[in-house]
């Protein structure tokens, strides 16, 4: 590790560059809000619903790279109004666009460029689609708009719980189903899956759904409810923001005490080592607990591994959590790495790379042991959700990998080696396209099967819809700071060898996608070709169709969305 006393120091400069994140960290998390004058709306939406409440808004995504201000918003406080706006949008030729958190990288709510002036709606789902209840022992009925630290919170307290959950708990429900969003977990040795649970996506357990739909015979659109095995709700179940969803009912089951283990002491080449290499390796840790994310930092040698097992006692050694987010080091951005980056974006000092990596992985590395976090164990939301808003925010790439479970250690294998030859050739001729970390995660995928309906649909956009041959996903994320020089670049050539490397690789989609050698969701060949072939052509135009179908005003669609969601 690399000694980095010398930026232990802050000058005043240090610490207004810690507070500039901050800063941003906050407007990123929260929209800015500005009740509208009923004259001003009166004349700029004439005919909008008066009991729906309606305010003016930026729209701000996670890293901020996608932005707007002034967007006319509405927040309903129930399903009726959801209709009543989106009806008025359509007779209007407005768009209709779902926001939760805004937590994602895509542009699948709004495009850049956006602004005051289009005819775009967002339609605040947070505010008051947030109603939990159980159907029974085995169904929690909820809002799109409640937040999945809120839905784990509610599961608990019923002693029910999630195999796998995305770290963040600021989510939306509804923008993580939207999304396919996932956690990590794949049966370990010998492990016999739960009723009500699934190792695939957080979509994989919807049993039915509401959503605003077109309804021909009526004339306009209407509230529908789609169970699990009718055709029209595959499409539903991963809709990429093509559909606005109100409502869904959830196969849930009995929840598990989880222990999770951080370690910083394995090296990469040991980790990711070639399949038989023997030593400790990604594949030993899956076999023994089948949970396990390693967060690689960039120039360094030891990734942060983190293992999941479940354990119904408590460890002797395990500190029992009663709450999630127990990383603060990783939540709250430690000095030196708020120094480094402000370093490197107001300086343009992209070249402390390799120092920022070293940084990140001492911060985690003493952070665990002085946080006393090494080693915890409590009700599975409390190990699972462990970022906050207020996390360093970076861009991020990010794409499936369908295998077999015996082929995981090879998938990981070739991609980090090539991951870090190419990163060694660029840092060469001085240039570090790379600053924050590689990310992997395995999960299984979705099997209809799970949610215990009678001939289930699978989702027909899931990143991990079932494929010949393979029965495990591996997820490979790898982050940077927005503006990076030649990240676009480096990330192009990852994104080409996973797709001709590993047949079938699918993109993540609230990630980076489609990169040219110069901007994300660009490259035509992966939006006319890769994508949809990733899926096969007949999933992939059944799912436009179905979308087209029960929308077919495009009132759920983005300038972005109406040329990726085409027939092929």
């Amino acid at each position: 590790m690399v000694d980095h006393s010398p930026d232990n120091s802050l000058s005043p400069d240090g610490w207004s560059r810690r507070g500039f994140l901050r800063t941003a960290a906050a407007l990123a998390a929260v929209p800015v809000l500005l009740a509208a004058d009923p004259a001003v709306a009166a004349a700029e939406l004439p005919g909008f619903p008066a009991e729906v409440a309606l305010y003016r808004s930026a729209y701000r995504n996670w890293v901020g790279e996608i932005t707007a201000d002034g967007l006319w918003a509405c927040a309903p406080a129930d399903a009726g109004q959801v209709l009543a706006a989106v009806d008025w949008a359509w007779r209007n030729g407005w768009r209709a666009r779902a926001r939760g958190s805004a937590h994602g990288w895509s542009p699948l709510t709004i495009t850049e460029g956006t602004g005051a002036d289009d005819k775009v709606l967002l339609v605040d789902t947070a505010g008051h689609l947030t109603g939990l209840a159980l159907d029974s022992a085995t169904e929690v009925r909820a809002g799109t708009g409640v937040t999945l630290e809120a839905l784990l919170t509610f599961l608990e307290g019923h002693g029910l719980g999630l195999t796998a959950a995305p770290a963040p708990g600021d989510l939306t429900l509804g923008g993580a189903l939207a999304i396919d969003a996932h956690g990590t977990a794949v049966p370990a040795d010998g492990e016999e899956p739960l009723p009500g649970h699934t190792y695939g996506s957080l979509s994989n357990l919807v049993v039915a759904l509401t959503a605003v739909v077109w309804d021909e015979s009526a004339g306009a659109y209407v509230l529908r409810t789609f169970r699990r095995d009718e055709a029209d709700c595959a499409a539903l179940l991963t809709h990429l923001g093509r559909a606005l969803v109100t409502e869904v009912v959830l196969r849930v089951g009995a929840n598990s005490s989880l222990r999770c283990v951080s370690r910083t002491d394995i090296p990469a080449a040991e980790l990711f080592a070639a399949p038989g290499s023997g030593g400790r390796t990604l594949d030993g840790f899956l076999r023994r607990s089948g949970r396990v994310e390693a967060i690689w930092f960039p120039f360094t040698e030891y990734p942060w591994l983190k293992e999941w097992s479940v354990t119904p006692a408590k460890p002797l050694t395990s500190r029992h959590v009663t709450s999630p987010y127990n990383y603060p080091f990783s939540d709250n951005v430690p000095t030196v790495v708020a120094d480094l980056v402000g370093r490197m974006v107001s300086d343009a000092a992209w070249y402390l790379a390799p120092v920022l990596g070293n940084a990140q992985l001492d911060a985690a590395a003493l952070g665990l042991v002085a946080t006393l976090s090494a080693d915890i164990w409590g009700p599975s939301k409390n190990t699972l959700l462990y970022i906050r808003p207020t996390t360093l925010r970076l861009g991020a790439n990010g794409y499936a990998v369908p295998t077999r479970r015996a082929d995981v250690q090879r998938v990981v294998h070739e991609f980090t080696s090539f991951y870090r030859e190419r990163l060694t050739v660029y840092a060469a001729s001085g240039r570090f396209p790379v600053n924050g970390s590689v990310e992997i995660r395995v999960t299984g995928l979705d099997e209809a099967s799970d949610v215990g309906v009678d001939g289930a649909q699978m989702p027909l956009l899931s990143a991990v819809r079932p494929r010949d041959g393979a029965d495990t996903a591996v997820w490979l994320d790898v982050l940077t700071l927005p503006g990076t020089p030649y990240a676009e670049a480096f990330l192009r050539e990852l994104e080409q060898f996973l797709f001709e490397r590993f047949e079938g690789t699918r993109v993540e989609w609230s990630k980076g996608w489609a990169y040219t050698e110069g901007a994300v969701w660009s490259d035509e060949e992966v939006l006319g070709t890769r994508i949809p072939g990733s899926f096969g052509g007949a999933v992939w135009d059944a799912a436009v169709e179905v979308l087209d179908r029960l929308d077919p005003h495009r009132v759920f669609s983005n300038g972005f969305l109406d040329g990726v969601l085409v027939h092929r």
